[in-house]
Order: structure tokens, then sequence, then C-alpha cells
């Protein structure tokens, strides 16, 4: 069923990376909020990585954003999906991160999964000429990589923000 993205993007002019998506799962589309459903594992993991508790509300989890100078979006605009399954994903329309670009400081481009990168690389790069670094998805379906290991792997972003 062809599913529109409903959530803004989330940037201000400090922000200095962006991490991209692929498509909010049912239950951010329901909050219309980033990364909404309870099991997805992108809260603890970034909250670990810039050494903060862990945002629990809306409000909490924007301000959390805000102060680390992360910006937030999806690759997709609109697509064809089946509950939350990237797998299930077809045509695909993607977002216009233009207007990020312009209206913010962002030096480094980061996706969160396959699926986004795979996007991000496909129907992103080819306007922007950004490359992006893939990180390992965050998701619940990700049941292979530990909270731990998530951690460890997303720790790059601070590398790349120093540099």
């Amino acid at each position: 069923m062809k599913q529109l993205h409903n959530i803004p993007p989330l940037y201000d002019m400090d922000s200095e990376i962006l991490i991209l998506g692929s498509f909010p799962s049912v239950k951010s589309r329901e909050q219309q909020f980033f990364y909404g459903h309870p099991q997805n594992r992108f809260w603890e993991v970034v909250s670990a990585v810039f050494h903060c508790e862990t945002p629990m509300t809306i409000p909490e989890k924007k301000d959390f954003l805000y102060a680390n100078r992360i910006a937030l979006w999806d690759v997709i605009a609109s697509c064809e999906i089946e509950g939350s399954s990237d797998s299930s994903i077809q045509n695909v329309i993607p977002n216009d991160i233009g207007t990020i670009l312009i209206n913010s400081n962002v030096k480094k481009i980061f996706t969160n999964g396959s699926a986004s990168s795979e996007l991000y690389k496909k129907l992103i790069y080819p306007k922007t000429s950004i490359g992006s670094i893939k990180l390992p998805s965050t998701s619940p379906a990700n049941a292979a990589w530990s909270l731990d290991k998530l951690i460890d792997a997303w720790q790059i972003i601070n590398f790349q923000i120093q540099s």
C-alpha cells in the first residue's frame, strides 16, 4: 500500500551531521516522530555515543538532537511498503535533502541500515555528490547486532565529526 512520509525533517542551522533512515515504521508514523517503535534501539545507541541519558519523550528527543547537532530524516518521501518491512519497499520517491543541506551546517551524512544506504546511493547521492557512511541498522529486525555491538559501530560518528 502506498504510504507518504508524515514526519518533517528535524534540523536547525547548527546541525552538523545528518542521519537518514529508510522510511518510518508503522509506530513512528502513528507517533509522527522518528524511531517510535519501543524495540528500535536508535535512541539508546545515539545517547550512548554522545554520553547522554536516553531521551524518552518526543520533546526530550528533539532537545537531544538539537543539543548534539544532529539532523534527522529519511531517504524515502513515499513508497509502497508492507507494515514496517524495508524488504517490502517498492516504487520509491526520495525526499529532497537539499533544504537541510542549504539551511544547516551538515558536514557528514550517515545512513541507518542497508536499505537507507542503498537508496541514498541510488537516489540522492547523484543529486548531492555527498558521500554517506553506512551504519548498522538499529531496527529490532537486525537481531544479529547486540546493543553493545551497535554502540561500538556507531562510535564512528564521533571520529567523523572530529575530522
